[in-house]
C-alpha cells in the first residue's frame, strides 16, 4: 500500500486532502506540526488529540514540535515577512521540509497538503507554491490534492502513486467548494476558518517583534507569556505581563518561570503580574505602579499594597497609580 505523508492544521482544507487520498487506498499520516505560536497546547494531550482527529475525520495524526528551529527561523526569514511579523513562505517551507525529513520514517513514497491555488495573497500563489517546493526539497514529492489539477503533474501523479484524475481543481478564497465536498465526505463539525496566524495580527506582530528586537535568543517560554494579557516593556528592560480578567491571571501563573516575579495587589482586587527580566529596582517600581493602575478602586485612599513573589522570596511595595502618559510609551 502507498503511504503518504500530509502537512495538517487541522482545519477544513488538510482534512478534505487526507480524505480525499486516503479514498484512492492511500495510508495517509498527518503530520501536525506545532509552536508557541500554533497548536502548542496540544502537545499535553497528544494521546486524547490522536483519538479525537481519528474519530471525528477519520484520519491518523501525530505531532511534530518545531519551536526551536522556528524561533530561529522568524528572526531572520529568507523570504521576509508579510504585511506583519507573518513569515508565510517560510513558514510554509519549514513545515514542509519537516515533514520530508519524516518521509523514511513511515516508509512514505509522497506529500499531500490543503493548500489551495489563490486563496492566501502570499503564500498560494502560483509562483510561491514553486518556490516552496523547491526551498523545501519536496519537488516531485508533493501533491496538493484540492487543486492538482490547476497545478502541473507531479513526479507522484506521474508514476501512479496516486491518481489525477481522482484529484479537484479548487482556486480561489471561496469556500462553498470545500463546504460541498465535506458534505459528500460526511463531514460536519469541522472547525470554521480560523482568524488567522497570531504573527498576522497586527497587536501581536507588534510586540513579538519588539520583542525579537531587543532579546537574543527568543525562548519558547518567551512568546507564551507574550500571548496572554496586557505587555509593557518597562524603562529599565523588564517587561511586565498582566492578565486583564481572571481565566488570563491563571493563564499568565501557569506560564511564569522560577525566575519572574508574580506581582499583585495585597488587599483589593485586580490583575496578576509576571515580572520577567527584572534588575533594578525601579523596574519593581513601575511594575507596582502599573499593578495599581488597573486594580479595582478602593475606597479612600489611592496608595495600593503591592506584593512580589518569586518561590520563597516576597517583597511588598505600596505605590500610586500610575498616569496614562508616563505608562503609555511602555505598552507593548
Amino acid at each position: 500500500m502507498t503511504t503518504a505523508l500530509a502537512l495538517f492544521s487541522g482545519g477544513l482544507d488538510s482534512i478534505l486532502a487526507c480524505r480525499l487520498v486516503a479514498a484512492q487506498g492511500v495510508r495517509v499520516v498527518a503530520v501536525r506540526c506545532v509552536s508557541p505560536f500554533f497548536g502548542y497546547d496540544l502537545l499535553a494531550e497528544e494521546e486524547a488529540y490522536r483519538t479525537r482527529v481519528r474519530q471525528q475525520y477519520g484520519i491518523e495524526v501525530v505531532l511534530r514540535d518545531v519551536s526551536e528551529p522556528y524561533l530561529t527561523m522568524l528572526r531572520h526569514p529568507p523570504h521576509g515577512y508579510g504585511k506583519n511579523f507573518n513569515p508565510c513562505v517560510d513558514c510554509k517551507i519549514m513545515l514542509m521540509r519537516t515533514a520530508r525529513e519524516m518521509m523514511a520514517d513511515y516508509e512514505a513514497e509522497l506529500l499531500i497538503s490543503g493548500e489551495v491555488l489563490g486563496q492566501r495573497p502570499m503564500s498560494q500563489r502560483s509562483d510561491t507554491l514553486r518556490v516552496i517546493e523547491r526551498d523545501s526539497g519536496c519537488e516531485g514529492l508533493l501533491v496538493r490534492p484540492l487543486c492538482a489539477k490547476g497545478l502541473p503533474p507531479t513526479r507522484a501523479e506521474l508514476a501512479g502513486l496516486i491518481d489525477r484524475e481522482r484529484l479537484l481543481g479548487f482556486r480561489g478564497r471561496s469556500r462553498q467548494p470545500q463546504m460541498e465536498l465535506a458534505a459528500r465526505f460526511g463531514i460536519t463539525d469541522y472547525p470554521s476558518p480560523a482568524g488567522g496566524c497570531v504573527l498576522t495580527d497586527p497587536i501581536q506582530a507588534r510586540r513579538i517583534a519588539a520583542f525579537y528586537a531587543e532579546h537574543d535568543p527568543v525562548t519558547v517560554a518567551d512568546v507564551r507569556l507574550l500571548l496572554v494579557g496586557r505587555h509593557f516593556r518597562l524603562p529599565h528592560g523588564a517587561w511586565l505581563a498582566m492578565g486583564r480578567r481572571e481565566a488570563e491571571n491563571e493563564r499568565l501563573l501557569d506560564r511564569a518561570l522560577p525566575t519572574d516575579w508574580t506581582v499583585m495587589p495585597v488587599d483589593r482586587a485586580g490583575p496578576l503580574g509576571v515580572l520577567r527580566f527584572a534588575k533594578h529596582a525601579e523596574d519593581f517600581v513601575s511594575a507596582a505602579g502599573l499593578v495599581a493602575r488597573y486594580g479595582k478602586k478602593g475606597e479612600g485612599e489611592a496608595a495600593v499594597r503591592v506584593l512580589f513573589a518569586r518561590g520563597e522570596e516576597t517583597q511588598e511595595l505600596t505605590a500610586t497609580p500610575l498616569a496614562e502618559a508616563v505608562y503609555e510609551p511602555w505598552r507593548r
